[in-house]
């Protein structure tokens, strides 16, 4: 095995062997167990960074392994596969610092983080699969992995929360399997090309195809809650801080988000998908997403919940932007991927902050929360009105693309759809912000144990994402920016299909 074939599998390896090593450990062991989670996240931060110095030179990094029934078992490094585990790798060291902190001697830590890094595992396997049936097995490995971590405080209500996660994904899994083995009935084993792999198939097979996008498309449509698949999502808010911002930002609905990613340009190819005519139907059902999931946020009283609605509108941005059919909205969608897990990772740490530190769970309950905790809801304010769109925060650089996007697309209704979620997204988020900031406290909390306003493990990291909010705004224009990177992937992506 050369250097470059062993990387991909160091990259899902660290995480993995970590995960196991912990499984190990007893409870007591917490140093020990800190120090594992953070070298694995570190060395898996280090092997991503060599593949980026490795691909910016030329150098191809792919593992093959021949499976059974014809199929080969695909790692392989490209751009957008690059975009994603650089996403993976980053946020999961931050989470991994924030989750030793929130799960201070709490119960059952070893089997927590045990599958918190099993999980981080699938999703870099996700991002780095080269093939549909590789990405199938990652795909599912995920569901199995969130699952403990959905139901880890073991109450009636997170063991019910789990029983719906797993109705859901597991029936998406099936309506996936159902897509992927169909289409190898066709075609055979279909590795990723970003010229796509089906435009050469022949004409009196369109019909099934388009059949076989609608079910690859619901299957990812579980995970990527597209409506009316999402039901599972509010339900898995019962799950701790970590776990929650681990499923909006890196794992399991940008996963299912990626894959239609996947599937539009580097199975159907997007000028062949846009010649079936599945592309407009898309978008359409990313329009009602995004609007639903705003309308759905306003109502909620729960801080979690309402933050779990706002990503079920928010990533829909990403398969909207799949589905303009132009490189502009493809910048739009790529770059969002980024953006939003930044804004939202955010916004789930602050939220974690306020339950750990002073047991609210509620809106209702945080006026004034901002003088109690200022750097906390600093950070949240940040996030929030990225979220709304406002510059110079990342979250404008995203509708800003998307907007031209649809432009460029002949859709001007687009614009509408961004407007109106922007106007929506304002409405639910700005309420927050004036109730911590300007209202007088409604209760008495618990005085300050030190300098800072909880735990430093979890104060600085939504003080660096919300850093990394900003910045990506700020410095959208510089090169290695992940709007720089956006654009170089989505005009391979174009240039690319026939």
């Amino acid at each position: 095995m050369t250097w470059e074939s062993a990387m991909p599998t160091l990259i899902v390896g660290t995480s993995l062997l970590t995960g196991l090593l912990i499984f190990f450990l007893e409870e007591k062991r917490q140093r020990l167990r800190s120090t594992l989670n953070l070298l694995g996240a570190g060395l898996k931060l280090v092997f991503v960074g060599i593949i980026i110095v490795g691909t910016l030179q030329g150098r191809e990094y792919e593992f093959r392994f021949p499976l059974v029934l014809g199929f080969d078992f695909l790692l392989r490094v490209d751009m957008l596969s690059l975009l994603f585990v650089t996403l993976s790798g980053v946020l999961w060291f931050v989470t991994t610092i924030y989750a030793i902190g929130y799960l201070e001697g709490s119960e059952h830590r070893s089997r927590f983080f045990g599958f918190f890094s099993i999980c981080v595992a699938a999703s870099t396997g996700i991002a780095l699969a080269g093939n549909l049936i590789t990405f199938f097995i990652f795909y599912e490995f995920l569901t199995l992995s969130t699952y403990p971590l959905v139901v880890h405080r073991g109450t009636e209500e997170s063991l019910r929360a789990g029983r719906t996660y797993l109705w859901y994904t597991i029936t998406g899994g099936t309506v996936l399997f159902v897509g992927v083995a169909w289409l190898n009935v066709l075609v055979g084993d279909v590795d990723f090309s970003h010229a796509g792999s089906l435009a050469s198939v022949a004409p009196y097979y369109h019909t099934e195809l388009i059949a076989i996008f609608v079910l690859l498309i619901a299957g990812l449509g579980v995970k990527a809650a597209l409506v009316p698949l999402h039901g599972w999502l509010p339900v898995a808010m019962v799950a701790p801080a970590p776990v929650s911002a681990l499923l909006h930002a890196v794992a399991v609905v940008k996963a299912g988000a990626f894959g239609i990613v996947r599937v539009v340009y580097d199975v159907f190819g997007v000028s062949f998908a846009n010649s079936l005519g599945v592309l407009t139907p898309l978008a359409i059902l990313a329009s009602i997403t995004i609007i639903y999931g705003s309308l759905r946020a306003m109502t909620q009283d729960d801080l979690k919940k309402r933050l779990a609605y706002s990503t079920i509108s928010q990533v829909s941005y990403i398969t909207l932007g799949v589905a303009l059919f132009g490189i502009t909205g493809t910048i739009g969608s790529l770059v969002h991927l980024v953006h939003q897990g930044i804004m939202k990772i955010t916004l789930f740490f602050c939220a974690g902050n306020v339950a750990e530190t002073l047991g609210l769970h509620r809106i209702s309950e945080m006026n004034g929360i901002g003088r109690r905790m200022p750097v906390t809801m600093g950070a949240f304010t940040v996030a929030a009105l990225g979220m709304i769109g406002l510059p110079p925060i990342a979250g404008f650089i995203s509708k800003w693309y998307l907007a031209l996007g649809g432009l460029e697309a002949g859709k001007p209704w687009v614009v509408v759809v961004l407007l109106v979620s922007s106007l929506l997204n304002a409405a639910y988020f700005l309420p927050i912000l004036h109730a911590a900031w300007f209202k007088k406290p409604s209760q008495s909390w618990s005085p300050r144990t030190g300098k800072l306003e909880t735990s430093a493990m979890l104060l600085v990291p939504p003080v660096i994402t919300a850093g990394f909010s900003l910045a990506a705004g700020l410095f959208a224009a510089s090169n290695g920016s992940p709007l720089a990177l956006a654009r170089q992937i989505a005009e391979l992506l174009y240039y690319s299909s026939p």
